[in-house]
């Protein structure tokens, strides 16, 4: 397991991780989050960027982990997202991160939300109330780290390659004190960007 070189200086240290296996590094206590190093196909990044924003699909529900493809394949399909190869890499994907995050976090159900976005949604620095979340970017810019001592900084800034899921502890990790690191949603407005963003946050009960 490899710490990441070029971060801010945030204590503790952040560590990326290139086995899923690895990501249990996120229970440590003092560890607030985790970066999973990998990326899906260039194929898969070509294909995303070139569909319309409208086709790109949008979701937010509860699911059973098992039934996240077929969460995705509807979202698809109501977006109207080309059937082709790069739909299904993208529905396995997406999948294979559900199985990963739902072991790490010893659960059956997941809240699945796909977000599309053109704006600056959540520009401001925070730490989610939740007790986990993942979150990849498929398409458009990365998630963004700082050090809250840091966040007036631009130079501090860590964005989170695209590909790349991050799991971050929230405010409801059992536990856990503040953790001082603070992330956000890259600001894109006016930029023409367009993001892909999935995330997954636990469902206890």
């Amino acid at each position: 397991m490899n710490l990441v070189r070029d971060l801010p200086p945030i204590k503790p240290n952040l560590p990326q991780v290139t086995d899923p296996a690895d990501l249990t590094v996120l229970t440590a206590p003092d560890c607030p989050v985790a970066i999973w190093s990998r990326q899906h196909s260039e194929a898969l990044s070509v294909w995303l960027d070139r569909l319309p924003a409208s086709q790109l699909p949008r979701w937010r529900e509860i699911v059973a982990v098992e039934e996240v493809s077929d969460a995705v394949r509807d979202a698809c399909a109501e977006a109207g997202t080309p059937e082709e190869a790069e739909r299904d890499e993208l529905i396995t994907e997406i999948q294979m991160l559900a199985d990963s995050f739902a072991a790490l976090m010893k659960v059956s159900a997941v809240l699945l939300r796909l977000d599309v976005i053109t704006s600056n949604a959540c520009k401001r620095f925070h730490i989610d109330a939740v007790s986990a979340r993942l979150i990849c970017t498929f398409r458009g810019t990365g998630t963004q780290l700082v050090a809250a001592e840091s966040a007036g900084d631009p130079g501090a800034v860590l964005t989170v390659s695209r590909g790349s899921p991050i799991l971050l502890k929230g405010t409801l990790w059992p536990d856990a004190p503040a953790s001082g690191l603070l992330h956000r949603s890259p600001p894109i407005e006016g930029t023409g960007e367009t993001r892909l963003v999935l995330v997954f946050d636990p469902v206890f009960d």
